[in-house]
């Protein structure tokens, strides 16, 4: 089934976005190619603390599957069974400079919106659609990038944005959409999720919202036999 939705036409998956009330969007992956940024601003921080951490791109790809840059660090420090306890305070603090390091290399203007995004955007609010953001990342790191892209008043043009740390738990959990169609009172087969990673499909699929998946650099090779489309990128659709 996975071949059969990555070779449906532009067409079908245009049709799929301009049908729906609302066009919700993931972050990493999604709207840029930022997960090579995160990985790169988790070892700088290790670095700044003198953590003898080092996420190469191998490794960052397996832990990618837990999602939340905290829960990352636990699940990695829950291997190392050599390692000395690592308290939440620390952890805090890792991400705290981790966060800082990331917005300082979005600021470079070194990552773009993936081809297609920009132009998405601008068609969907032209036809009156709603836009909305339902990532496990954290609120901070979306107006970093979406500052940088498309504004500092970015905001403005989502009528509804659900990070990670407003909800107890993070996908594949479908809560990050539950909340979103909360808040826009809408029911699930009114919209469509935008989605890179099986995670993001599970989550949206479980709160019952049509996904349409972009393939990214780090999940490319995730099974995405249960989107309703699989493209390379969003050109095309606006």
């Amino acid at each position: 089934m996975q071949a059969d939705a990555a070779t449906l036409a532009p067409p079908g998956a245009a049709d799929l976005v301009r049908r729906a009330a609302a066009v919700i969007f993931d972050v990493d992956g999604t709207l840029a190619e930022t997960e090579e940024l995160h990985r790169q601003a988790f070892n700088h921080a290790f670095a700044r603390v003198g953590l003898d951490w080092q996420w190469d791109r191998a490794v960052y790809k397996d832990l990618l599957r837990v999602t939340g840059g905290k829960e990352r660090m636990r699940a990695y420090h829950g291997r190392q069974q050599i390692a000395l306890p690592l308290a939440e305070g620390d952890i805090a603090e890792l991400h705290r400079i981790k966060t800082a390091h990331y917005a300082e290399l979005i600021e470079t203007g070194c990552c773009p919106l993936r081809p297609g995004v920009a132009e998405l955007l601008a068609a969907a609010k032209a036809r009156g659609q709603r836009l909305a953001i339902a990532t496990t990342t954290s609120y901070g790191n979306i107006d970093a990038l979406l500052s940088q892209a498309l504004g500092t008043r970015w905001a403005a043009d989502f009528d509804a944005i659900v990070a990670g740390d407003d909800v107890r738990y993070k996908k594949p959990a479908p809560d990050v959409y539950v909340e979103i169609l909360a808040r826009l009172k809408l029911e699930p087969t009114m919209c469509v999720a935008i989605e890179d990673s099986a995670n993001g499909l599970i989550a949206a699929s479980r709160a019952g919202v049509p996904v349409l998946i972009t393939r990214s650099m780090f999940f490319r090779d995730d099974d995405f036999s249960a989107a309703r489309v699989v493209l390379d990128d969003l050109s095309g659709l606006g």
